[in-house]
């Protein structure tokens, strides 16, 4: 019989048990044994960002972290982002800027701009740039993505921040 491992810890804010094989990352125990999907396989090896989750607020790259390291944190996912049917500022400007195309990649960017703007209110442009340097992304072309930070922040700090329309749909 193959030996389970059992944890707690806070998952989206709710106290959260789960007993899972214990050489599984977190990823997997996401995934596979929470069934929260939002959460990506990309590389696997830490190079493209697709499965980053806040850890105590912290972005962390769950493939590159083990399951049995969640006992006791605080460990935040896409799923948890929005508040009921209320999408969090991020979300919706990835939706309202086309940050988000086919958004594989966006779970883990919207928690690294999270993490940004929690600790930054108002980033500048290379800001932005230098914490999401972590995420790949093959869609967009990225400038959409800052744009949709960028959005966010003012929004975020009760400031009017509107788009040139050049930017949002891509015309010159």
């Amino acid at each position: 019989m193959k030996q389970k491992s059992h944890i707690t810890f806070t998952l989206n804010g709710e106290q959260t048990e789960v007993a899972f094989a214990p050489h599984k990352t977190l990823l997997e125990v996401l995934r596979e044994d929470l069934n929260l999907t939002g959460t990506k396989h990309g590389c696997e090896l830490g190079e493209c960002g697709t499965c980053a989750v806040l850890v105590n607020g912290k972005s962390i790259l769950s493939c590159l972290m083990l399951g049995l390291e969640a006992e006791g944190h605080e460990i935040k996912t896409i799923e948890g982002m929005a508040v009921g049917a209320e999408l969090h500022p991020l979300q919706q400007t990835f939706a309202d800027t086309g940050a988000a195309q086919c958004g594989y990649c966006s779970p883990g960017f919207l928690l690294v701009a999270e993490e940004l703007l929690t600790k930054n209110p108002k980033p500048t442009r290379p800001e932005i740039q230098e914490a999401l340097s972590g995420n790949l992304c093959r869609c967009t072309g990225y400038i959409k993505i800052y744009e949709a930070v960028e959005l966010a922040a003012a929004q975020m700090r009760g400031e009017e921040y509107e788009l040139p329309r050049e930017s949002v749909y891509g015309l010159e």
